[in-house]
């Protein structure tokens, strides 16, 4: 520990670890980053990033020429040890937690007494405990010497670096003790109120968080299947309903996608599916709602086929699981992409926040609207919002709202 500032190990450099990482380099703390991507690890030390966030990538660099951040593939001697790395779920929604099994093996070696293990992974109710016993079982004289606790990250891709550094968080111990000093980190690069519990009802707290705006979404993507048969314009109706004060239905769309709100609640649901009625069927509500959108544009491309003899170039207008990032996760709108591609269609693919490498088959927006026979909006991007067009237009994420 250097100047009262422990030294911090943060484990996965995705969407989650490398701001984390790069904010509490930014407040002076000295922080290893450790991926099992080389190239990622590269890309980082050479003060740059491999993923598309405002403001992230100065203070990436800054961080770095300062000496406070590195990376590297492997772990290294630490007060502090942050673990964000993915947890997909296996067959029939069984969380799949080889990945923060595999990032607590990897430290276990390092770990000295007093070390305190953050796990930050969207996990089942119960994780924190079994890490724990994972730990001592290769290093049973840290029984008694260790602190661990769960805090959910709970933050808006677009927005990662302010959310993290303002949003509240629920920080919850195996043990109390476990509670405090995690709460006397997080003061180090936590503006928000940090609010204590235990480790189990804050592993709870970020399913249910996510499993609620699953329900919300639900809502309004069932309803939006429902005013397309009644030839209700779902996005005025919204607007109207939304007037009474207690009111705020969500803006439907292709589905739900991300790394959280569409995986989430099936961890819920896995271990408690006698009492999650509801939330089983939000999530297959959402899920529908893709598949839903895939037979329209079928019917759609079938239709202008039999009028004009040919088949459709169809412009796929977004790839995000969201408007306005380059995270394409779980996302809705390239399952329907590559659907559509199994049945055949001839695509022209836009996704404007997805750059260099990465942007690959894909079309300029321009060129797109002017090519194509239909246009398909399936993400809200801002750069969609001003297009002009008189060709057909399916639009499932309300761009043209009319």
């Amino acid at each position: 520990m250097t100047n009262n500032k422990p030294t911090v190990v943060m484990i996965g450099l995705g969407y989650i670890g490398l701001p984390t990482a790069a904010l509490i380099a930014g407040k002076g703390l000295q922080v290893t980053g450790v991926d099992v991507s080389q190239d990622v690890v590269n890309t980082i030390n050479k003060g740059e990033i491999h993923i598309v966030e405002p403001d992230l990538d100065g203070l990436v660099h800054h961080v770095v020429k300062k000496g406070r951040l590195k990376a590297s593939t492997k772990p290294v001697e630490a007060d502090v040890y942050l673990i964000a790395v993915p947890t997909p779920f296996k067959e029939h929604h069984k969380p799949d937690l080889r990945f923060v099994e595999s990032a607590i093996n990897s430290i276990i070696p390092y770990l000295k007494p007093a070390a305190l293990i953050i796990i930050e992974s969207t996990s089942p109710v119960g994780t924190t405990e079994k890490m724990q016993d994972i730990i001592l079982s290769h290093r049973p004289e840290l029984k008694g010497n260790i602190f661990m606790a769960y805090c959910p990250e709970r933050v808006l891709p677009g927005n990662i670096i302010y959310e993290l550094e303002h949003n509240d968080r629920a920080i919850g111990g195996i043990n109390e003790s476990s509670t405090q000093k995690a709460m006397a980190f997080y003061k180090h690069f936590v503006k928000g109120e940090l609010h204590a519990t235990n480790a189990r009802t804050a592993e709870m707290c970020k399913l249910v968080e996510n499993a609620s705006r699953d329900g919300q979404i639900a809502f309004a993507n069932e309803l939006s299947m429902i005013c397309d048969k009644a030839g209700i314009n779902v996005w005025k109706l919204i607007n109207l309903a939304n007037k009474h004060p207690r009111v705020n239905i969500l803006q439907p769309g292709t589905g739900v996608g991300g790394h959280c709100i569409a995986v989430d609640p099936w961890f819920i649901v896995s271990e408690f599916p006698e009492e999650s009625k509801l939330m089983r069927s939000a999530r297959e509500i959402n899920n529908y709602k893709t598949q839903w959108v895939i037979e329209k544009i079928k019917n759609k491309a079938l239709a202008f086929e039999i009028e004009n003899k040919h088949k459709p170039l169809i412009a796929c207008m977004g790839l995000a699981f969201k408007p306005n990032i380059d995270d394409l996760r779980e996302s809705p709108a390239v399952t329907v992409v590559e659907a559509l591609k199994m049945e055949g269609l001839e695509l022209l693919k836009v996704e404007p926040n997805l750059q260099n490498g990465r942007a690959e088959s894909l079309t300029d927006q321009k060129e797109a609207v002017k090519k194509s026979d239909i246009i398909v909006f399936l993400v809200a991007h801002k750069e969609f919002q001003n297009i002009k067009t008189d060709k057909p237009t399916l639009d499932f994420c309300g761009v043209l709202k009319e």
